[in-house]
């Protein structure tokens, strides 16, 4: 019943344990968004430097994004621990791929002709990435922000879902398994409003970034 969902999310705050569920999967997040966008549009950026390079590190990029990551979380728990590590380490991998991939995808569309008449005009390699290469793919990168704070979230609520000692996934799995149905919705009203919040902060970021690039 309602009634009870809301008695329930009152002794969830007023527990303290709330405020600590929320920061943590938000942390786990962002941390996860920030680093695996930025190592993908790194990686992504650096298939321009050589053809063959390229050639031979996509195809593990697409088998990684093919792996279920549900299946690396144990591994990666394993390694990181249960702690706030392992959460952005799952996060990270959800969103590395597909940044890499956007990333790429724009620099194959640069346009060969600017690149020659930048190097026609005496411009190093270095010069040509820096100039041309990392402005023309910026809108592609911003693109795949809003994408990648969903699947930051997904891959650190999977964490907790595996084993974790804070979280709002945590909680879920805790309030499923003692099934105590109010608590489960209200977690998930807790967390669905943080994903809202998160996803107009990367719009807003997305929308500035872009009038930057126009400019």
């Amino acid at each position: 019943q309602p009634s009870q969902i809301w008695e329930t999310m009152k002794i969830f705050f007023a527990s303290g344990d709330a405020f600590t569920d929320i920061a943590f999967t938000f942390r786990s997040t962002i941390l996860g968004f920030l680093v695996g966008t930025s190592l993908g549009s790194l990686l992504g950026l650096s298939f321009w430097w050589s053809r063959n390079y390229a050639a031979i590190a996509q195809p593990y990029v697409i088998c990684l994004e093919s792996l279920p990551k549900l299946a690396l979380a144990p591994l990666i728990i394993l390694v990181f621990g249960m702690g706030l590590a392992s959460k952005v380490a799952i996060a990270c991998a959800l969103t590395i791929v597909v940044s890499t991939l956007t990333t790429y995808a724009g620099v194959k569309a640069v346009d060969r002709d600017q690149e020659r008449l930048f190097y026609s005009l005496g411009a190093t390699r270095w010069q040509v990435f820096r100039k041309l290469v990392v402005p023309f793919c910026l809108p592609w990168v911003i693109s795949v922000l809003r994408v990648n704070i969903g699947l930051a979230l997904t891959g650190a609520i999977v964490g907790e879902f595996i084993a974790s000692q804070h979280g709002l996934g945590r909680a879920i799995l805790y309030a499923g398994q003692t099934y105590d149905i109010a608590l489960v919705w209200v977690a998930v009203l807790v967390l669905s409003t943080l994903a809202v919040i998160m996803y107009a902060i990367v719009s807003w970021l997305e929308g500035v970034l872009r009038k930057g690039t126009r400019q």
